[in-house]
């Protein structure tokens, strides 16, 4: 088994129905889901004029490869209605591969780690929660320190929400 985290975002619609019913398409076709992350509210991050953005992270169990598992995730998001339009547009649902063990991966399609995890703080908090002391394959260091030396500004707030 392989253990990836995933970041899940959503500014549309209902976005707590969206994540909980891409957390249930994730256990039924990609894998266990192994622990989750808090939810968090943030500002939209790249194109600030968008609604706010929830956001979690999880870390699941997969024996997906890493073309194969984008391929999931990418069928989930479409599944929930994501339409990609703009980049960093609005979205319904959008599922990023964040970690995969520890590898560096690349392709035309796909980076791993995901490249603009040290810059966005509604990552790397909900990572701190449920992995602090993952060291980024690339960089070298924890999460915890990636977090502490995150130049992002945004405010990430922490929600109260069962799922």
């Amino acid at each position: 088994m392989q253990q990836v985290y995933l970041g899940l975002g959503s500014n549309l619609g209902d976005r707590i129905i969206y994540f909980s019913n891409a957390l249930k398409a994730l256990e039924s076709s990609v894998g266990k889901v192994v622990l989750k992350s808090s939810v968090y509210e943030t500002k939209a991050w790249g194109k600030e004029d968008e609604a706010d953005y929830l956001n979690m992270v999880i870390l699941i169990e997969t024996n997906l490869k890493p073309q194969e598992l984008l391929k999931e995730t990418q069928k989930i998001e479409i599944e929930l209605g994501r339409q990609k339009k703009l980049k960093w547009g609005s979205r319904t649902i959008d599922i990023d591969i964040l970690f995969y063990n520890n590898i560096i991966f690349t392709s035309e399609t796909l980076e791993i780690p995901h490249p603009l995890i040290y810059m966005r703080k509604f990552v790397l908090l909900p990572l701190v929660e449920i992995a602090s002391d993952f060291v980024h394959p690339v960089f070298k260091t924890t999460i915890k320190n990636l977090y502490s030396n995150c130049e992002d500004q945004l405010i990430v707030q922490k929600l109260t929400l069962n799922f």
